[in-house]
Formats: C-alpha cells, structure tokens, sequence
C-alpha cells in the first residue's frame, strides 16, 4: 500500500501577501515560491520543505466564503499554541472554540476571507 502525506491546500484569498505573512509567522514558514497563475492571477507558496499553502488570487476572488461549502477548516499544528494565538489576535482576528482533548488543545479562526483554521498543539 503507498504512503502518503498532505503536500499541499491551494486556497483562494483576496490578499495572498497578507495570508502568506499571516502563515509565515504563525508556522513558521517561509515563501516557497510566487508568480502568475491562471485567469489572470497570482499565486504564494508558503510552507516548509514538505508541506504548503498555495495563496491563489485573481480578479475575481472576493472573500465571503462560508463555513463548510465545500471546505470545513485548514487544520495547522504548531509547537506553542499561546503565542500562535498571540499572532492571529495581533493580525486582527478573532479566536474561538477553545477546546483541550486527546489529543491536544486547539482554537480556531476565521481569516479575512471567511476561511475557517484549526491550530492545534500535541504539546
């Protein structure tokens, strides 16, 4: 049976130099690489040397989405969930959704497009 890992969620957002900054503190990511994309766009990728997040924009991209259509949550983990949320309140958004269980703590948020993230900690 092949193994397999999560390399990458291409997102749309209306602001892919915002998001990536966002990503680049909060997980301590770096720019992979940026350039054009189709239908006029642009595209970010920030993340590490295995896993990232594609930051795609175009035109027409507006932000508002909702919660579960077709996306639930971005799920990130990070080894110190205190100062992750430090970093997302000092962005300007809104945590929430506190919980503590096996196996571990998390909070979630919303980012300025409405897409929903779960930072979790294993620590």
């Amino acid at each position: 049976m092949p193994k397999g890992q999560l390399e990458h969620a291409n997102l749309t957002v209306t602001d892919p130099q915002r998001s990536a900054e966002l990503f680049e503190k909060l997980c301590d990511w770096h720019e992979r690489w940026r350039g054009p994309a189709m239908n006029g766009g642009e595209t970010i990728h920030v993340g590490n040397e295995v896993t990232y997040l594609a930051l795609y924009t175009n035109p027409d991209a507006t932000g508002g989405y909702r919660k579960g259509a077709p996306l639930n949550h971005v799920g990130l983990l990070v080894d110190d969930l205190d100062t992750a949320e430090k970093i997302v309140v000092e962005a300007g958004l809104e945590p929430f959704g506190h919980d503590d269980y096996d196996p571990g703590r998390r909070f979630y948020f919303f980012d300025w497009d409405g897409i929903e993230f779960e930072v979790v900690s294993y620590l």
